[in-house]
């Protein structure tokens, strides 16, 4: 077995960032050829998306029954599609998308799997990987035994290339998979702000901010820095946003470049999901909240005041440059 397969996710005729990332960490690995599988409408026009990351070939399965997602269908057909091609390393993102598929193929296989990986490294014709464990307080450096060793990347941990590669050459795997016994319906977007785990900046509410009409701060906020808004859990337990906000281990696991916490306690769980954030800034009224513990910047004082101003001073210098 040589070369690496990453199992592709598209939104709408769109590689997801994470994909990128994935495609983009297989190259760096150097360890044989790298394939990216895509699948539903549109697959074969993801061709120069991955090519710019230095794949060589994309396998496509657009037909039915992958116009729409259906874990069973789509879990042995990446197995059909790895035992023809033969990868020693398969790669996921660690979405939603991910974290349901690669289990199923590592079940289907029998093969070893590491799942919410935030680093990986070639070690002679091995990898070296590195992923976190007790909530994000410890990592844990791992190898997996035996071939191929399956391995889901969390978002925005790894960088993408810079692009500029010619697009991938583009074929169809013949696979036989049974009837799907589930297919999702439909989808429906939880509002236009980019999804959580590939924002570069977020700025997210807790319990500090008192009502659910408050979070229009953090709108305002968001909007000044290009960031996407997220929540801890209560808030979004108790509906004032969303459930796709959740931030959070039992929610989105983050890694943005900012993340501000404003009126957020830290409650491990909420910390578990911001761990691998490059900068944390917390805003709250309590100077021995658990979050301060974490944060690169702190800032205590009441919510009310500071995020009007620090948006106002934000606005300001943007404007002034």
């Amino acid at each position: 077995m040589s070369g690496i397969l990453v199992v592709l996710e598209q939104q709408e005729g769109r590689v997801r960032r994470v994909s990128l990332e994935a495609c983009a960490t297989a190259v760096r690995l150097g360890q044989g050829a790298v394939s990216a599988l895509a699948f539903g409408p549109g697959a074969e026009g993801l061709a120069e998306a991955v090519g710019s990351q230095g794949v060589e070939q994309l396998l496509v399965l657009s037909a039915s029954p992958f116009d729409r997602y259906s874990s069973d269908a789509f879990a042995h057909a990446v197995v059909q599609v790895v035992r023809q091609t033969e990868p020693s390393l398969v790669l996921f993102g660690a979405t939603a998308f991910g974290k349901d598929l690669a289990p199923r193929v590592s079940g289907l296989l029998m093969a070893g799997l590491a799942s919410d990986v935030t680093a990986i490294e070639a070690d002679g014709d091995d990898v070296l990987i590195t992923r976190p464990v007790y909530a994000g307080k410890a990592f844990q450096r791992v190898r997996i035994a035996g071939t191929p060793k399956l391995v889901s990347l969390r978002p925005n941990v790894q960088p993408a290339g810079a692009g500029g590669g010619a697009p991938a050459r583009v074929s169809v795997p013949t696979v036989d998979v049974p009837a799907p016994r589930a297919v999702v319906t439909g989808t429906e977007r939880s509002g236009e702000q980019l999804e959580l785990t590939e924002a570069s900046r977020i700025v997210s509410g807790g319990r500090g901010m008192k009502a659910p009409e408050n979070f229009r701060l953090l709108d305002e906020l968001a909007a000044v820095l290009g960031a996407a808004v997220g929540s801890s859990r209560p808030v979004a337990d108790e509906g004032w946003v969303p459930h796709s906000y959740h931030v959070g281990q039992t929610g989105k696991v983050v890694s943005p470049d900012l993340y501000v916490a404003v009126g957020i306690s830290g409650a491990i769980q909420h910390v578990a999901g911001i761990s691998n954030s490059k900068c944390i800034v917390a805003i709250n009224n309590d100077p021995d909240a658990p979050i301060f513990k974490v944060a690169n910047y702190g800032i205590v004082g009441d919510l009310f005041q500071v995020v009007p101003a620090l948006t106002a001073a934000l606005k300001a210098h943007l404007d002034a440059s």
